[in-house]
């Protein structure tokens, strides 16, 4: 009994840190690619930030064209006059900040 009951807090422990990894894997991204030296609290200029961002973009939610232009259109040259940061983003780690968004961003 006392082996099942281990297994089961384990068990429970993996799932729930799971359900929290994608979240974590995107806000690591975001740091580790500088996103919040422009989209932090405060924003740099008139950048939005992180939480705004989400806001804007949850109305994507089960939107799967939408989502896919904002993949796209993350990581285009023109955007914004050129965002080198944008621009140094594989199509993955784009595909994971607007996803990461559109679920609120936390």
């Amino acid at each position: 009994m006392k082996n099942a009951t281990g297994r089961l807090a384990t068990g429970i422990a993996l799932a729930l840190a799971l359900t929290t990894l994608p979240a974590l894997a995107s806000m690591n991204l975001a740091l580790d690619k500088g996103c919040l030296s422009c989209h932090g609290s405060p924003p740099r200029g008139k950048a939005p930030t992180i939480a705004q961002l989400a806001e804007r973009y949850a109305s994507l939610k089960g939107q799967e064209t939408q989502i896919e232009g904002k993949i796209e259109h993350l990581r285009e040259h023109h955007l914004f006059g050129g965002v080198p940061a944008h621009e140094r983003l594989s199509a993955e780690e784009a595909e994971r900040f607007v996803r990461w968004l559109v679920d609120g961003g936390r």
